[in-house]
């Protein structure tokens, strides 16, 4: 489906496009190997643009992982930051409760067509996302709940986001999938540290085993997250002031972009900075209009 004909296809359902070249696209999502070419989106867009915190976990959620998603992402939305999740069964409706409840934003990527709320028992609560936050899909409207598009959709749940905070997954499960493409996205990963007697909280330990942050309190994430998130607020602050010069804090960055496109692994081996670093200053240098994005990597405008 073109530009014209998705737009048009989006506002028969009240909704809007956001093409990849829009600059309303979320520069976090854009700087993924894989970004979505169009973006539908019900609500107000401009929380995709601001620091989110993605929070995913069990569908079949236990008593205690449910109070701790809604309970640490209202923590977390009274720092600023949004809450991002797949509007699922479990954790993820509690994540998007909690933020709700607040007085923050949330941000739901749905799996289906922007018109068709999956499950069907959270219409009102895609509702209220929308009034406070927005849901976004990837799929063109009338997409039914497919299989093979929840992956997808996990993908860019992470991408959108600083980090993936998993409240409690098995093995396997689908939110380790979200945890994996966040990995490869070189975004942050937290997960709760479960007791190795609960079955529904292995795929957590796994993931701390495997290099991911430990979180007991909101600041274990606050903490990790600090520096990266310090830059993508600047860099918005900067876009609204109308400034197109690069802070002195990313100038170190725009040294190492030339003129030919540079790969981010490439920025990343020259700086010798954290991946996750190195995109947020890279994003936080695309809104200011100091680099572009182009199939080989990033060049200086």
């Amino acid at each position: 489906m073109n530009v014209t004909k998705a737009k048009a296809a989006a506002t028969a359902v009240g909704a809007i496009a956001i093409d990849i070249d829009d600059e309303r696209y979320p520069a976090l999502l854009r700087a993924i190997y894989d970004p979505p070419a169009l973006l539908y989106v019900r609500g107000d867009p401009a929380p995709l643009l601001e620091a989110q915190l993605a929070v995913v976990g069990s569908r079949r959620a236990s008593a205690a992982a449910l109070r701790l998603a809604q309970v640490l992402s209202g923590q977390l939305v009274k720092t600023g930051l949004h809450i991002c999740s797949g509007l699922a069964v479990g954790v993820d409706s509690a994540a998007h409760i909690g933020a709700l409840e607040s007085g923050g934003k949330s941000v739901a990527v749905m799996a289906t067509g922007i018109d068709a709320v999956y499950p069907r028992r959270h219409q009102m609560l895609a509702g209220q996302l929308e009034q406070a936050g927005c849901l976004v899909t990837e799929f063109p409207p009338g997409t039914p709940p497919l299989r093979q598009n929840f992956p997808k959709r996990n993908r860019i749940i992470s991408g959108l986001s600083l980090g993936t905070l998993v409240i409690e997954a098995a093995l396997p499960s689908g939110s380790l999938i979200t945890a994996g493409a966040a990995m490869e996205q070189g975004r942050e990963v937290f997960a709760l540290p479960w007791s190795i007697l609960h079955d529904g909280g292995r795929g957590c330990l796994k993931l701390i085993r495997d290099g991911a942050k430990m979180v007991q309190d909101a600041n274990d994430i606050l903490e990790e997250l600090g520096p990266v998130y310090a830059l993508q607020q600047a860099s918005y602050v900067a876009l609204s002031l109308g400034k197109r010069h690069a802070t002195p804090s990313r100038s170190w960055l725009l040294t190492l972009v030339g003129f030919e496109a540079v790969a981010v692994d490439e920025l990343v081996k020259r700086s010798a900075r954290p991946v996750g670093q190195v995109l947020a200053e890279l994003s936080a240098l695309e809104l200011a209009g100091q680099v572009v994005r182009t199939a080989g990597g990033f060049i200086r405008c």
